[in-house]
């Protein structure tokens, strides 16, 4: 008997951006205007992507591992503390805890694939300062048991919800449960642009000016910068890809 099989492709890129005329138009008039650094459509994309998560404030950076970096920056989380995270996410979700000096603690996760509470519980220290509950493949981490956790111990916690754009647990949107979280905009991910991109979601208006100097050298004004910063921006030419991605995503 001969059985028929198919490959099926890996990345769906090339059909989701099969129609890429609408994209091309907006891109040219950006070009036409030369706004490429911090720009309105930038501006526009972090208002749209706020409004879709239930957040106050959206912050576009240049990739998820920055997000999260800078997250725990904004904090003051450095060297000395310890931030728990997943055993089983990609290796940047350890990795930005070991960029600003702190040690990363592994721990296991629950039937969910999503960070255990308990787990986090038996993890605790004198030095831990802060949680990141990673956000499986759509699937989101129990939300309530670990802020339960942060109020108890005073835990900063820091979602990775890089895989879970949309997804919702009681009716609240992955990353507006905490003071903090890091998308990816990977063409991997699921609300995706042309190379690399990222984003912070926050509820307060003090960790929302912090991370727009922390992205762009510290820089308050032109020439005035008032702390150490880096350049993590997420280009104004991508943030016109994702505001047309993030129109597709489902309400």
């Amino acid at each position: 008997m001969t059985v028929a099989t198919r490959s099926i492709p890996y990345s769906p890129l090339r059909l989701q951006f099969a129609d890429s005329g609408p994209i091309m138009a907006d891109i040219a008039r950006l070009v036409e205007t030369g706004d490429f650094t911090l720009g309105a459509a930038l501006a526009d994309f972090e208002r749209d992507l706020a409004a879709y998560t239930g957040v106050r404030y959206a912050v576009g950076v240049s990739n998820g591992t920055d997000a999260l970096s800078l997250s725990l920056r904004a904090l003051g989380i450095g060297h000395g503390d310890e931030v728990i995270t997943a055993a089983n996410s990609f290796i940047a979700s350890a990795g930005a805890i070991a960029m600003v000096g702190a040690t990363p603690v592994l721990v296991d996760v629950d039937d969910t694939l999503t960070i255990s509470p308990d787990a986090i519980y038996e993890a605790l220290t004198s030095r831990t300062r802060a949680v990141i509950p990673v956000h499986w493949t759509g699937t989101m981490a129990n939300m309530p048991a670990i802020l339960e956790l942060a109020r108890e111990y005073d835990l900063d916690i820091i979602e990775d919800a890089a895989q879970a754009l949309g997804a919702t647990l009681d009716g609240k949107h992955a990353g507006a449960w905490s003071a903090s979280a890091g998308l990816s905009f990977h063409p991997l991910k699921i609300l995706h642009v042309w190379g690399d991109g990222g984003a912070v979601l926050t509820r307060w208006s003090e960790f929302d000016a912090k991370l727009r100097l922390l992205r762009n050298h510290g820089l308050e004004t032109r020439d005035d910068a008032v702390i150490w910063g880096t350049n993590a921006r997420l280009s104004t030419l991508q943030a016109v890809v994702a505001s047309h991605g993030l129109k597709s995503l489902p309400y």
